[in-house]
């Protein structure tokens, strides 16, 4: 039987690759979901951009999975030099915020900030834009912060 990081690997870079039988999988099998947040350490950067793709939809298809793993979200996650990993923080932090304690939150801001400021790639920007714009919605010195 294959393992979750092997289902990730090989083929185009650009494809999902068996990214969307391994959600299935998860879905499916939610025991899986540990497996498949570790495939985040994995060397092949491949692996972890399907990784991202695939805590994107899990967390579309059922949040509560991603709960658990916040903090490790928001710690050893977020430090991850990979664009497609950082964009991905921007949209799971803005669909997961309403689960978020108040220090969880001012840690997901910090990381979205110091993201918008330092990094180059444009789906980063635009997607870290996007949370902190509507988060900003009800935070007038976030607000002020983003002018």
């Amino acid at each position: 039987m294959m393992t979750i990081e092997e289902k990730l690997s090989g083929g185009h870079p650009n494809s999902l690759g068996n990214t969307i039988q391994v959600v299935e999988d998860v879905l499916d099998h939610p025991v899986l979901f540990d497996e498949l947040f570790n495939c985040y350490s994995s060397k092949d950067e491949v692996v972890r951009l399907r990784v991202s793709n695939a805590m994107k939809r899990i967390c579309k298809a059922k949040c509560s999975l991603l709960f658990p793993y916040l903090d490790r979200f928001l710690s050893e996650i977020s430090e991850i030099d990979q664009a497609s990993t950082q964009w991905t923080l921007a949209q799971l932090f803005l669909e997961l915020r309403k689960e978020m304690s108040d220090e969880q939150i001012d840690r997901a801001e910090h990381i979205l900030k110091t993201n918008f400021t330092h990094h180059q790639d444009w789906i980063v920007l635009n997607e870290t834009m996007r949370t902190l714009g509507i988060w900003a919605q009800g935070d007038p010195v976030l607000k002020a912060w983003l002018k």
